[in-house]
């Protein structure tokens, strides 16, 4: 079955719309929901290059596709077919870039396409159950193939963002501390110098003091 669907833009993570109903029955729904929030944070980021996937967390898998600067993501059973899967998304896609296609790079509050949510459930309910005649013929659509799209698992995908995020933050701290160490090298090159030539010209100055005198009294 159908768990649970969101809709974000990828280029920040916004999140556009979602299944209002969704997660209500579900165990641990606010872990899952976490994970797609840092899902859709890696695919902004272009941590994730992969336009479609299925991501396995736990009994469940998200499958999501990425069009249009938006992603699509859905949250199944295991058992439930990929192949409905991304026909549902694919619906959602059509007629939210119909829709809302316009307003998506103007949107500057989450949840500004909160409404779609009646297209959502709707569609939702078309999908649950996949011995139905319809949902049949799209299991059996041959021009329609999904055995390509990648599944991993959702640690290995979240941890190449945790690690690439380390990656810039120890890349950052790297570059302020050699920063701090050229600006004390050259503080200290400074105070070389001046003990080197501080005695010299304090007696250039002394002798130019006695000669001005010397120049004075005569």
């Amino acid at each position: 079955m159908v768990k649970m669907t969101m809709i974000a833009r990828v280029t920040d993570g916004l999140p556009l719309a979602e299944g209002l109903d969704d997660g209500r029955d579900l165990v641990d729904s606010e872990m899952y929901k976490q994970q797609v929030k840092a899902l859709f944070k890696n695919l902004s980021k272009g941590h994730i290059e992969a336009s479609r996937m299925s991501v396995e967390t736990g009994p469940y898998v998200f499958h999501y596709i990425v069009e249009g600067r938006v992603c699509y993501l859905t949250m199944c059973d295991r058992s439930y077919p990929k192949k409905l899967a991304f026909h549902y998304l694919e619906e959602l896609k059509n007629e939210f870039e119909r829709v809302n296609g316009a307003h998506i790079e103007t949107a500057a509050r989450p949840y500004a396409f909160i409404k779609f949510d009646t297209f959502i459930q709707k569609t939702k309910k078309m999908y649950q159950d996949t011995r139905t005649q319809r949902n049949i013929t799209k299991l059996n659509d041959e021009l329609y193939e999904v055995q390509q799209i990648m599944t991993r698992n959702v640690q290995e995908v979240l941890g190449v963002g945790e690690k690439l995020d380390q990656v810039s933050q120890m890349s950052s701290r790297l570059t302020s501390e050699s920063r701090i160490y050229a600006d004390k090298a050259r503080d200290l090159n400074r105070q070389a110098l001046i003990r080197k030539w501080a005695p010299v010209a304090i007696v250039v100055g002394v002798v130019f003091l006695l000669f001005w005198v010397k120049t004075k009294l005569w």
